[in-house]
């Protein structure tokens, strides 16, 4: 099962296949990490808090 190589959590291999680079098989950052985002190759500390849509 893919995980998020940040947190742990659980991902999709849709999401995999979407947001992980080619040859990968485990998303650096999911929708779970909020003080986390990609940036280019790396994953970085975010610069501002990301606003979450859920209810």
């Amino acid at each position: 099962m893919p995980e998020c190589q940040n947190c742990g959590s659980f991902v999709s291999r849709d999401y995999v296949r979407v947001f992980a680079p080619e040859g990968l098989s485990d998303a650096r950052v999911c929708p779970r990490c909020e003080d986390a985002i990609r940036e280019g190759a790396e994953v970085r500390e975010a610069r501002s808090r990301r606003v979450s849509s859920s209810p």
